[in-house]
């Protein structure tokens, strides 16, 4: 008797759970082991050793607080993002996390760490409006909508600069996921409206 196929569903599910658990094991040793803190590890502002903190950065917070504010937010725009595919998903995570992580280092101040995965998450939200906008199918705009309407405010955030928030690291997020976006979805997108229709 043949196996049933276990829904992607699931898999992605799984797979979006085991990276928050890299973030709250990271948090756990940040926490429990002295003279180990995860700051010393972000993006550090024209510092040669800051660049290592670009590609690990966003697996690092500052506090339990910070951890718990992203957990959410990244485990939902994650997961309406995992609905494109594990290789989409992969590949918007590492522009936005290039992307914004390069920016921070080029652009904010010096003296000051960055890390969180805010980068993350205001990527997958860019990516979602902007593919919507681009493919125009009924999937894509049903899924923006709802990722709008559940976190289309953390948008205003880019309006005014915060102590203790990354502006930068949101801004230059939302390129990166804007960005991939377009690279994935533009050329399909330019060929479906191209496309002649059969009356």
């Amino acid at each position: 008797m043949a196996k049933r196929k276990r829904h992607a569903f699931f898999d992605n599910a799984i797979f979006l759970f085991i990276i928050v658990l890299i973030f709250w094991g990271i948090w756990a040793i940040d926490s429990l082991i002295e003279g180990w803190s995860a700051r010393d590890y972000g993006i550090r502002p024209g510092q040669k050793l800051g660049l290592l903190g670009i590609p690990v950065a966003p697996l690092l917070h500052a506090s339990r607080d910070h951890l718990i504010g992203n957990t959410i937010p990244f485990l939902v725009l994650g997961g309406l993002t995992l609905f494109s595919g594990r290789k989409p998903f992969i590949f918007v995570s590492t522009a936005a996390t290039l992307i914004s992580g390069i920016a921070i280092w080029f652009l904010a101040d010096t003296g000051k760490t960055h890390l969180g995965a805010s980068s993350l998450i205001f990527g997958y939200l860019g990516f979602l409006l902007v593919r919507a906008c681009l493919s125009r199918d009924l999937r894509s705009g049903a899924i923006a909508l709802l990722a709008g309407f559940l976190y289309g405010g953390i948008l205003l955030t880019l309006l005014h600069n915060q102590d203790g928030i990354s502006w930068h690291g949101h801004a230059f997020g939302l390129a990166g996921g804007a960005i991939a976006g377009w690279l994935l979805t533009g050329s399909k997108g330019s060929k479906a409206r191209k496309a002649p229709v059969k009356l």
